[in-house]
C-alpha cells in the first residue's frame, strides 16, 4: 500500500498506528506522482493516487468511497504564490512546483477560464525562494505550499491565492485532490482484504479527527508550524468522498477531461 509523506495525510495514517492496523501493511512512501505511477502499472494493490491520474486508470481502479484529501473552500496547501496580481499574468513566467499533476491542472484551468490568461509555465523544484527569482508567480502543493502560505509569502510581501477557494468561488463544489483506489484485479481476487483495508481507514480517520489536538502536537515536533496552525490545517481538509466530492470531480473531469486524457464523462466506480 501506498503512503504520502505529507502532512496532508496524517490524519489518514496516523490512527493506524494507534489502532495496530499499520502492522497489517506493507507501506511504500513516495511522493504523489510516484505512488500514482506505481498503482496504475500494478506494483501496489492499494493507495492514494492522484484525481487526474485516477480518472485517466479509472477502468483498472475501484475508489475507496469516504476516504480523500480535498477541501470544500480554502485548502492552505495548495496555492499560487504571485508578485503581482493574477490578471497581470498573462505571456508571464509561472513555475510549476513539480510535486503534483492534480493541483498543476486545476491552477492552469482557474487561470485559462477564470481569469482568461495564457502564462508561460515551466516546471521546477518546489522551492519558493528559487522560484521567485525567475517567475512572476509560482503554483506549489503540500508542505512548501503550507509554508509559503503561512511564513515565507507574508515576509516576503507576495500574494497567496488559494487553489480550493478559487474553485469553490468559481463553480460552488467541493474540489478533490487525491483518492485512494484499489487495482481492480487485486479486488477481484482478495475483495475481504480490500474491505477490510477501507474499514482501517475509515477508523484511523475518524480517530484522527476526535483527537485532532494530539495529532498536530504530533506533527509539530519535526515542522515549522505550531500546533495550533496544524490543528487549524487538519480541520480546514475535507477527507470525505461522497456525492458533493463526486459532483466536483465530475465538473473537473467535464472541463478537462479532452485535454488531460480522460473523457469528459468518466465516472468514478467506488467500492461497494
Amino acid at each position: 500500500m501506498g503512503h504520502i509523506q505529507y502532512l496532508n495525510c496524517m490524519p489518514l495514517y496516523w490512527g493506524l498506528a494507534r489502532t495496530g492496523s499499520l502492522l497489517d501493511f506493507e507501506l511504500t512512501k513516495a511522493s504523489p506522482d510516484e505512488l500514482s505511477d506505481l498503482l496504475v502499472r500494478g506494483d501496489l494493490d492499494i493507495g492514494p493516487i492522484s484525481l487526474v491520474e485516477y480518472l485517466r486508470s479509472a477502468d483498472d481502479l475501484v475508489a475507496l468511497p469516504d476516504i480523500a484529501v480535498g477541501c470544500d473552500g480554502p485548502v492552505m496547501s495548495c496555492v499560487i504564490v504571485s508578485q503581482r496580481p493574477l490578471e497581470q499574468l498573462d505571456g508571464a513566467r509561472v513555475a510549476l512546483g513539480s510535486a503534483s499533476r492534480t493541483s498543476v491542472r486545476l491552477a492552469r484551468l482557474l487561470l485559462a477560464e477564470r481569469y482568461g490568461i495564457a502564462p508561460d509555465y515551466y516546471t521546477c523544484p518546489p522551492d519558493l525562494s528559487l522560484m521567485m527569482q525567475e517567475a512572476e508567480a509560482a503554483v506549489l502543493i503540500g508542505d512548501a505550499a503550507l509554508r509559503a502560505n503561512l511564513q515565507d509569502a507574508p515576509r516576503l510581501g507576495l500574494q497567496v491565492h488559494d487553489l480550493g477557494q478559487m474553485w469553490k468561488e468559481w463553480t460552488g463544489l467541493p474540489f478533490v485532490f487525491a483518492v485512494w483506489a484499489a487495482r481492480r484485479e487485486y479486488l477481484e481476487r482478495e475483495p475481504e482484504i480490500v474491505r477490510a483495508v477501507h474499514q482501517a481507514f475509515l477508523s484511523s480517520r475518524n480517530l484522527s479527527l476526535e483527537e485532532v489536538g494530539k495529532v498536530a502536537e504530533q506533527a509539530a515536533r519535526w515542522e515549522r508550524l505550531e500546533a495550533s496552525v496544524l490543528e487549524r490545517y487538519f480541520t480546514t481538509l475535507d477527507f470525505s468522498l461522497g456525492e458533493a466530492q463526486l459532483r466536483g470531480i465530475a465538473e473537473f473531469a467535464r472541463r478537462t477531461g479532452p485535454a488531460a486524457g480522460y473523457p469528459s464523462d468518466v465516472r468514478v466506480q467506488l467500492l461497494t
